[in-house]
């Protein structure tokens, strides 16, 4: 596990997500979430939030995130955001 304590965070959705997926992903990286490495791809990490999981990678040298790609969470509560 890893976190990502950053002000100035830079997101390139390259899916075209929902702008609330993108900014729930910002507001969850800026407040020090914990993230899931992928344990098969270097630089490929897990984010959770409330409803959906957001697949990242982090560019070892820019350090800008590429939001790959959402879904929703299985065990998420009834009526929370739901988008992939």
């Amino acid at each position: 596990m890893g976190m990502i304590r950053n002000n100035d965070i830079e997101i390139e959705d390259l899916r075209d997500h929902p702008a609330e997926a993108v900014a729930t992903l910002r507001k969850l990286l800026a407040g020090g979430a914990t993230i899931n490495a992928d344990p098969k791809r270097e630089g490929f990490y897990e984010v959770e939030s409330g409803a959906l999981a957001h697949y990242i990678h982090v560019s070892p040298v820019s350090g800008k995130i590429l939001l790959l790609a959402t879904w929703p969470r299985a065990d998420a509560p009834a009526g929370e955001y739901q988008a992939a």
